[in-house]
């Protein structure tokens, strides 16, 4: 069963501040910000939200088809997708833009300072759900089952969203940092065309703010709404309940970037696979875990096996 994933392709620039960003700012001089963090270490990562989903679905046994746009210099990038034997034939190459770049600095708290050039990832409503149909239909691939909206051009999430409803293959809504490009009523169509929602707790924050609706109101909108809490775990609200899934504790923090993207592959394949909401929260909760262990959103390597017996220590059943 394949899960389209609709989002960002992205190179990660990543450094290390080895102070804390509110150590070196002002807050009485915040009307005239200029500061400059030293950063000892950096290095260039395979990213973006839909790198990343498809990355963490393929660890886990998935079949993932991404949907981006990228640039010119993509070639290392669609090298290692295949390689790593992930679908991408539905992303587009735009020699005259460069591949969407983040340059992502992260303090001794684990907070994180992000400066992003879309590049080619604003053209991304180029592409067209309806042409992953119809050519997942012509062979023996197998067609889209589910998919995900993750961060991506506003016109291509918006679009996206709307063709996966109109293709009936229910989706993720995961506006992410893609949220605040989009109003309240806006962000409302969205959900109501969605059959999931994925949010963090300050998206979640934000969303209810721009809606002017609680989470649980927004909650009855979608077949679930997954809201994560970082170190805290996450909240899933289905069918007039909210459950609260346990967060697994890291051997070792190491980078957090990347690690909402590992929950979401985690709960593309628990949706793949008729999971319940407890043992797909668990998974997902599992992935990002393993994830914030590793440097980069890329790096961590588990097998099926691996992942499985690591299940079964942190909640004591079996996947």
């Amino acid at each position: 069963m394949a899960s389209l994933i609709c989002g960002s392709i992205a190179y990660d620039t990543i450094m290390n501040f080895e102070g804390k960003f509110a150590d070196q700012i002002l807050p009485e001089q915040i009307h005239i910000l200029n500061v400059a963090f030293l950063v000892p270490t950096m290095r260039r990562e395979f990213g973006g939200c839909a790198g990343n989903i498809a990355y963490n679905l393929k660890l886990l046994g998935g079949d993932p088809i991404i949907m981006a746009t990228v640039g010119g210099d993509a070639a290392p990038y669609l090298d290692r997708l295949e390689q790593l034997q992930i679908d991408a034939t539905h992303i587009r190459q735009i020699e005259q833009a460069f591949t969407a770049q983040a340059m992502i600095t992260t303090d001794q708290a684990n907070n994180q300072i992000t400066a992003f050039h879309p590049g080619a990832m604003g053209e991304s409503h180029l592409n067209q759900v309806s042409a992953v149909v119809v050519e997942r239909n012509k062979n023996t691939k197998g067609a889209a089952k589910f998919g995900i909206v993750a961060p991506d051009g506003r016109q291509g999430m918006w679009e996206h969203c709307h063709q996966l409803a109109e293709a009936s293959i229910p989706f993720v809504f995961d506006p992410g940092q893609g949220l605040p490009m989009f109003n309240g009523p806006e962000l409302l169509e969205l959900v109501d065309i969605a059959s999931y929602l994925a949010v963090n707790d300050y998206e979640g924050e934000m969303l209810s703010q721009r809606t002017g609706l609680s989470l649980a109101k927004v909650a009855e909108r979608v077949k679930a709404l997954i809201v994560t809490k970082g170190a805290e775990g996450a909240d899933i609200y289905f069918e007039g309940k909210c459950i609260a899934i346990p967060p697994v504790p890291a051997a070792k923090v190491v980078d957090p970037t990347g690690c909402g993207d590992a929950f979401r592959g985690g709960l593309l394949f628990g949706l793949e696979n008729g999971m319940d909401w407890e043992t797909t929260g668990r998974l997902a909760s599992l992935m990002g875990s393993v994830k914030i262990t590793h440097q980069g959103p890329q790096n961590h390597q588990m097998s099926k096996d691996e992942i499985a017996d690591q299940f079964k220590s942190a909640f004591g059943f079996a996947l």
